[in-house]
């Protein structure tokens, strides 16, 4: 997978920040709440969030493991992003994106347009 889809595709969702954190991963961020991060430096691996379902589902799945870190939180890491579709990683992180800004909304934290 090239960053550069990944970053496309997670920019194309409404109110959608972008910052470096940790030094070296790339954070895509709703409300200044992160639903995606990415490594900088190659292999670009990511970790997305999911609902309680997903992550057990996923977790079992080759290619994904939780997220070191975030598990905790229900994200799922992908050590491998050239094993999934477009399509496929459009899906994961718009049902990411969505998790995240019902949270957001149902605490009723502004969302900067």
């Amino acid at each position: 997978m090239d960053i550069e889809i990944l970053r496309s595709i997670c920019l194309s969702f409404p109110a959608v920040t972008e910052e470096v954190k940790w030094g070296n991963d790339l954070c895509f961020c709703v409300g200044e709440k992160m639903f995606c991060v990415t490594s900088l430096e190659p292999p670009h691996t990511f970790s997305f969030k999911v609902t309680d379902a997903k992550f057990d589902e996923l977790s079992g799945s080759e290619g994904f493991k939780p997220a070191p870190y975030l598990a905790r939180a229900k994200w799922v890491f992908v050590a491998d992003p050239s094993k999934l579709s477009r399509k496929d990683l459009k899906n994961y992180l718009q049902q990411s994106y969505d998790l995240i800004k019902a949270k957001i909304t149902k605490n009723n934290e502004k969302i900067s347009e």
